[in-house]
């Protein structure tokens, strides 16, 4: 399926705050399932951008707000200087989080092009803890997480909200979300009833879907994306129907 341009888009935030957002659409007048893409600590670089358009190619509209537009609008770091993310990943809290998720969910909705009624999320790294987040908020169809950091333990009670099928992406030898982490987050969800699916490559480190990273594992990555499109599609996402 193809796809037309991507473009930055200005969102207007509860907060009184402007937030950009990176949108790209699929070819055709739809209505496309919509998707919302959580950036990595690196802001909505070229990585997260690509990804985003890769979605719109798979037939959803989707945007990737930057989530530092308080502290660092249209901020990109090097994925060498970590240190550089500290100020803005330091300054965010739930709040400020959940305010820009309803933003953007909020251009999707009223988007019309997009189905409101079929809208998914996906993050990476801090990212993926907004997804997560933005399943315990909204009325979401489905939501991923890869390698989601601090899920656990500071937001276990948002488990209890959440809305739709999580899939979590893990890395065996990811040094920052351990095992007994990971456990967490899965017994967590395991209790509470909410359906999840949880998939660990071993040979994989934290970041291995960003082929920008010296982390990247091709292998990896092209499995994960293929469960990702087939999990998104089972859900309400492209290529579903949206009357089932």
């Amino acid at each position: 399926m193809g796809k037309r341009a991507g473009e930055f888009v200005r969102l207007s935030v509860s907060d009184g705050t402007t937030m950009a957002a990176y949108a790209a659409r699929p070819a055709g007048e739809g209505p496309h399932p919509g998707l919302l893409v959580f950036q990595e600590a690196f802001g909505v670089n070229a990585h997260i951008r690509d990804v985003t358009e890769r979605f719109a190619r798979e037939g959803y509209t989707a945007i990737a707000p930057e989530l530092f537009h308080r502290t660092g609008p249209g901020f990109e770091g090097a994925y060498d200087d970590f240190e550089s993310t500290r100020v803005h990943t330091g300054a965010l809290d739930n709040a400020d989080l959940e305010a820009d998720i309803r933003a953007a969910y909020d251009w999707l909705r009223n988007d019309t092009a997009t189905d409101g009624k079929r809208i998914l999320s996906v993050g990476f790294c801090m990212g993926g803890r907004v997804s997560f987040l933005a399943n315990s908020l909204l009325p979401l169809a489905a939501s991923a997480s890869f390698y989601g950091a601090r899920i656990a333990p500071a937001n276990l009670d948002r488990v209890a909200l959440v809305h739709a099928p999580m899939l979590f992406f893990w890395g065996g030898l990811d040094r920052h979300i351990t095992p007994d982490v990971v456990a967490a987050v899965t017994g967590a969800f395991r209790s509470a009833g909410k359906p999840f699916i949880s998939v660990e490559f071993s040979d994989a480190d934290h970041g291995f879907f960003c082929n920008a990273r010296g982390s990247y594992n091709a292998q990896a990555a092209a499995e994960a994306w293929s469960l990702l499109v087939t999990f998104f599609r089972e859900h309400g996402g492209a290529d579903s129907d949206p009357r089932s």
